[in-house]
């Protein structure tokens, strides 16, 4: 098979060594003399470009390849497991938190019980410590830490990494958590808003070839990451996606914390759902409370359920309609109780769209599960480590330093 040659475009004043490695990073491996066709490069271009990813780590000699007469010719490919990435997904109630290679691979996680309402010092050095923790059990050293990424359950100006009027997190409205961060460790950190990474992840995992998909967070709050055309679509202030304040058909009377009534997450968020069977005499207060007794085939559990999926499946059948995903996939603790939540969203969308928006829809449960968050993230920040600029100035810095 003829191989194409695509003109490869160089970084403005650099070596060119990080738009190579965009050839590189599908992780198969190819030899210099592959490399050139592809580039239309000179071989001893591509070998000094080659080098010097060896250098950086982030390239690796996989073998060699069939010769055709003299020394076998070697074989190149992206090394993911040479450097390492620390991501944070922070609920309203928990952490999780993973150690993943540069192809988003969980190499050791953590779950815990971390409330966010604490403040952004003390969560903030709590996932600083635990993130030591998890580079020293696995023994990383710091200088392999490519970069960290955390999501936070709340709106996120993504460009800066502060949160913006976040609703149930008090204390950390416009709060520098990458410059935070940065005070322990001394690489990239991107923030967003923890919807958003698990859609990341969902998509990366299960649907990598899926340009429309939805992630729908059921748990205690209820919210959305969208991703559209194949990008991720954050909005203007970084608020797109806050499915849970969206008014419910039938719903007005049902006050919500936001101050308006009948929002989706007064009706069917974990809270609402708790408190739904509480008054009918359950011992229950979380989302995880709920969860629990609908695993072990409590009716009025599975019934609540239920409903709250069609109510989220009324106000998604909206979202259908209007932006025509090809995947929704619900997460979270109340719509990984089973397939009650779901059965009640697709009761509702497939009733109330249109019959071309849903005819190709799938919905389905989360197949990443409580490790979409983390996993996203992950993939975030790799995405900015390793593109072509990033890759680029890892370069020259690794040879200035050399040079000194």
């Amino acid at each position: 098979m003829a191989i194409t040659t695509i003109p490869l475009k160089t970084t403005a004043g650099g070596t060119g060594s990080g738009d190579l490695f965009q050839y590189l990073r599908d992780g198969k491996p190819r030899t210099r003399s592959e490399l050139a066709t592809l580039t239309g490069l000179s071989r001893s271009t591509i070998a000094a470009r080659v080098d010097a990813l060896l250098e950086v780590g982030l390239v690796g000699t996989v073998g060699s390849a069939l010769s055709s007469g003299g020394r076998p010719p070697s074989t190149f490919a992206f090394a993911p497991e040479s450097r390492t990435v620390l991501a944070a997904d922070l609920g309203a109630a928990h952490a999780i938190l993973g150690l993943t290679d540069l192809a988003g691979n969980i190499i050791d996680h953590l779950r815990a019980d971390v409330d966010i309402t604490n403040g952004p010092v003390a969560v903030l050095d709590w996932v600083a410590e635990r993130f030591v923790e998890l580079l020293a059990r696995n023994g990383r050293d710091v200088s392999t830490l490519s970069g960290i990424a955390i999501g936070v359950p709340g709106p996120v100006e993504h460009s800066t990494g502060r949160p913006t009027k976040p609703p149930i997190m008090p204390g950390w409205n416009d709060f520098d958590i990458p410059g935070t961060m940065q005070q322990t460790f001394n690489v990239p950190v991107l923030v967003d808003n923890d919807v958003n990474i698990m859609a990341l992840g969902e998509q990366s995992l299960a649907w990598p070839q899926t340009q429309d998909l939805m992630f729908v967070k059921v748990a205690t709050g209820i919210g959305v990451g969208l991703i559209s055309g194949g990008e991720l679509q954050r909005g203007a202030q970084g608020s797109a996606g806050d499915l849970g304040h969206v008014q419910v058909p039938g719903g007005a009377d049902t006050l919500c914390r936001c101050g308006n009534t009948g929002c989706l997450e007064a009706l069917a968020g974990g809270s609402a759902v708790a408190k739904n069977l509480a008054e009918q005499g359950f011992a229950v207060n979380t989302a995880g409370d709920v969860g629990k007794l609908a695993e072990d085939n409590n009716t009025a559990a599975i019934t609540v359920l239920r409903q709250a999926g069609r109510d989220i499946g009324s106000v998604l059948a909206m979202c259908v309609n209007l932006l025509n995903p090809s995947v929704i996939v619900l997460g979270g603790r109340l719509a990984s109780a089973g397939e009650h939540v779901i059965a009640g969203v697709r009761e509702q969308v497939y009733f109330r769209s249109t019959p071309l928006a849903t005819q190709h829809l799938v919905i389905v449960g989360s197949a990443a599960a409580e490790m979409a968050g983390v996993r996203g993230a992950s993939m975030l920040v790799i995405a900015h480590i390793l593109s072509a600029d990033s890759v680029e100035h890892l370069v020259m810095n690794h040879s200035a330093a050399m040079a000194i």
